[in-house]
């Protein structure tokens, strides 16, 4: 199973990621936590990221694609694996599923988890008062929820119709409890 969470910031994507993870043995694929343990390792790959990111450059689509490709032949990716981070846009998700058919797989499902996004600011700041000073996130702040949400619009809604098209979309109620949203989740994957 290839699993792919869609949402605005603060609809509960991570959330539902991290329950999905402890459920059904799926393994999340955060590109940027799989960024950071690249360089770690110091791998021909984990060089190249590292001096990309140096640079002060974006890691290109065709690297991160690499990288996911070589993480989803890890063990702990043999029941499947949920993908954090991306795809992101319309480019990656095409670059993704070419990928996938290479290796004899697709994505099998795509939920996207629709807010009001009036709530978003609420949900957002709520958090960040939840964590207390010490822990507050940087971007749970109105002013970089305003620009996660443009760039999330611009960018990433897109790729929507494109999932919609192939048949693999599913919209799920973010508005409701987290309970209630993933029971809407475990409806649609069917475990």
């Amino acid at each position: 199973m290839i699993l792919i969470l869609l949402g605005p910031p603060g609809a509960g994507k991570g959330t539902q990621a991290a329950r999905l993870v402890a459920r059904l043995g799926l393994a999340q694929l955060a590109t940027g936590d799989m960024l950071r343990a690249a360089i770690a390792s110091a791998t021909p790959l984990g060089k190249k990221v590292k001096a990309i990111l140096d640079a002060g450059k974006l890691v290109d689509d065709a690297l991160v694609l690499e990288m996911i490709r070589n993480r989803l032949g890890d063990p702990d990716c043999k029941n499947g694996a949920i993908l954090d981070g991306f795809p992101r846009t319309l480019i990656q998700a095409e670059g993704l599923d070419r990928m996938l058919a290479d290796m004899g797989r697709g994505v099998t499902h795509v939920i996207q988890i629709k807010v009001d996004e009036g709530v978003l600011t609420d949900r957002i700041t709520g958090r960040a008062t939840a964590a207390g000073s010490e822990s507050v996130r940087s971007d749970d702040t109105r002013e970089v929820l305003e620009k996660r949400l443009a760039v999330y619009h611009d960018q990433t809604q897109p790729i929507i119709p494109y999932y919609a098209e192939k048949g693999v979309l599913r919209v799920v109620d973010g508005m409701q409890s987290i309970d209630e949203v993933a029971a809407a989740i475990d409806g649609i994957i069917g475990k």
